[in-house]
């Protein structure tokens, strides 16, 4: 089994057993799944907690939504909402590691120096030029994720030659860039951005060949919970929890190393029971 290992708040994290389960932590009025139900500070750190208590190993932060034709959020507005959260959660001594789900750099510096520890991007690195040398400038962990186009315009007809190939080519390529930045290669973990600017074929065919899109092996990032895909392949109607845990456990036999879902209890037993399976064979 090939090893995979990850460097985050100055540790390095073994993933090659054991993946990582991150729990969505939206403080948003308009995300596709939960907007509102946490906006409120109170209501957003009690899930946080509750979350790290159903084992979720990273809380991911997001004070802008990102779901297909969101309108963007200032800079300013999105601290307001995530600062205050990472602040408790860090003072409560959580045991889960913070991110921040922006591609503000100056929103990810905020929370960097609050006790926020991975910047999970969605531009990959690309949409902000002062993103990469902030993650260099913080030794931060740093999730680089593909989308075609913005949650504005990327699911109008979004096409590609080929997908994996050129899905695959992105994350060389902001590798690099990330590297030229300064920032430790073992730091960077990549997100194929299912949902984000892809058909449900497009997104099916990048979680069929998650081996394809090992680049410099680095730890690939996938995240499914609940998206609108789901309801569009055979499942029971509005049920788009249980064709995650399914996925859950198949991409983690597949090669994924971070899962980042929303229902963390029930996608825990399905990650661990899996690990087991894997652990097993021979």
């Amino acid at each position: 089994m090939q090893a995979a290992l990850w460097k985050v708040d100055g540790k390095i994290i073994d993933l090659t057993r054991r993946a990582l389960l991150m729990g969505v932590l939206n403080v948003t009025l308009d995300s596709f799944s939960d907007g509102g139900e946490f906006f409120a500070t109170e209501a957003a750190v009690k899930h946080g907690l509750a979350m790290a208590q159903e084992g979720a190993d990273i809380i991911d932060i997001g004070g802008e939504s990102t779901r297909p034709g969101a309108a963007p959020v200032s800079p300013n507005d999105e601290m307001e909402r995530v600062l205050p959260v990472i602040e408790q959660l860090v003072r409560a001594s959580i045991p889960a590691l913070i991110s921040i789900d922006t591609s503000k750099a100056t929103v990810a510096r905020a929370a960097l120096d609050v006790g926020a520890v991975i910047i999970n991007d969605i531009t990959g690195g690309g949409g902000d030029p002062a993103m990469l040398p902030l993650a260099a400038e913080k030794s931060a962990a740093v999730i680089l994720m593909h989308m075609q186009g913005t949650p504005a315009t990327m699911q109008t007809n979004p096409s590609y030659a080929d997908v994996i190939t050129e899905v695959a080519d992105f994350f060389r390529q902001q590798f690099a860039q990330a590297v030229r930045c300064g920032v430790d290669p073992m730091c960077i973990a990549l997100d194929p951005g299912i949902g984000f600017g892809k058909t449900v074929a497009h997104n099916l065919d990048l979680l069929a060949n998650l081996s394809r899109l090992q680049v410099e092996d680095r730890p690939l990032v996938v995240g499914v919970s609940r998206k609108s895909f789901l309801g569009k392949i055979p499942t029971q109607p509005g049920d788009r929890i249980s064709g995650t845990i399914a996925l859950t456990s198949l991409l983690r036999a597949r090669g994924a190393k971070v899962l980042r879902v929303h229902d963390v209890a029930q996608n825990f037993n399905a990650l661990r029971t899996a690990e087991a399976v894997l652990a097993a064979t021979r």
